[in-house]
């Protein structure tokens, strides 16, 4: 039988810390150590695009680098932390959603998962006996977006400045900033421009453009008040109304309260609302698979 997720926590745990693993390598050797037959081994998703055993290895690796367990190292391979180290010195005997919970970052990511842009979510857990298969649907939708919207900011923390402020670029173009231009939206790069990192012509000749600023930091480093006066006052510089600051990270009450008093010329995105934004414009990401959930034809039936 195919292990479910949970049970293969503590084994892609292991494996990690044998060295750099892949998503890859640890299907072939939990594989075998799971004794899954040949039928097991190449049972796919309903999507009919994706192995069962592949994608539950995923989704270990990916629950266990939100309790810090292990983190990422390139496209696909992963590496087991000191945390992670830590728990095999006195291994349990199982590392499931439970075990999970003690660790602060990883009930913060749920906590996330329980929201949408303000709004609860339907409930999530199957065994509910109170969510309908609407609920059990939409709640799985949301705790994969908010999966995968973690990773996205990995990503973007593990690549270049340079990268960065072009992926922001690309995204406010997709949101329909700059109008049908082309080349409306360009990164300013290393050099810089007196604090800003790329600008947006709305008009075909530059006369009405929108700066932006890009901060790539971890989590814990939010953007403080100094920062969005310093953005402020090189927006002044080149008499411009509009400005966009973006971070992977978030931002404190005096920064937003800072922004506020300026008057609205400043927009501030932090980073969960940054991953919100690019899966919904599809920035750095694709549909995967479609799933249709029918309803009947009124008019058919009438």
């Amino acid at each position: 039988m195919i292990p479910d997720f949970q049970t293969l926590m503590l084994p892609v745990l292991r494996l990690a810390a044998e060295g750099e693993a892949s998503i890859s390598s640890a299907t072939e050797i939990l594989s075998d150590q799971f004794s899954l037959t040949p039928i097991e081994r190449d049972t796919l998703l309903p999507s009919g695009k994706l192995k069962v055993i592949r994608s539950r290895i995923h989704w270990a690796k990916a629950y266990l680098k939100q309790a810090g367990l292990v983190e990422p190292t390139k496209r696909g391979h992963f590496r087991i932390t000191d945390r992670g180290r830590t728990v095999l010195q006195n291994p349990p005997t199982r590392i499931d959603i439970a075990f999970l919970d003690q660790f602060q970052e990883f009930r913060e990511f749920k906590a996330r998962g329980k929201q949408t842009e303000g709004h609860d979510a339907a409930p999530q857990s199957q065994t509910d006996p109170s969510a309908s298969p609407e609920d059990v649907l939409t709640g799985a939708y949301q705790q994969i977006t908010d999966a995968f919207i973690a990773e996205l900011i990995d990503r973007l923390l593990g690549g270049t400045p340079a990268f960065f402020e072009k992926a922001i670029v690309e995204l406010l173009l997709a949101m329909g900033y700059g109008g049908s231009t082309e080349e409306a939206g360009r990164a300013i790069g290393k050099a810089g421009d007196d604090g800003v990192d790329g600008v947006i012509d709305q008009d075909p000749l530059g006369v009405d453009q929108i700066y932006i600023q890009a901060k790539r930091y971890n989590a814990g480093n939010t953007v403080g008040p100094a920062a969005i006066r310093e953005f402020y006052g090189a927006l002044s510089m080149k008499k411009a109304q509009k400005g966009i600051f973006v971070t992977t990270s978030g931002f404190t009450k005096s920064a937003l309260d800072t922004a506020s008093q300026i008057g609205g010329r400043i927009v501030l995105i932090d980073g969960q609302q940054l991953g919100r934004l690019m899966v919904r414009y599809n920035v750095g990401c694709r549909d995967k698979y479609t799933l249709h959930v029918k309803d009947f034809d009124e008019d058919f039936f009438d």
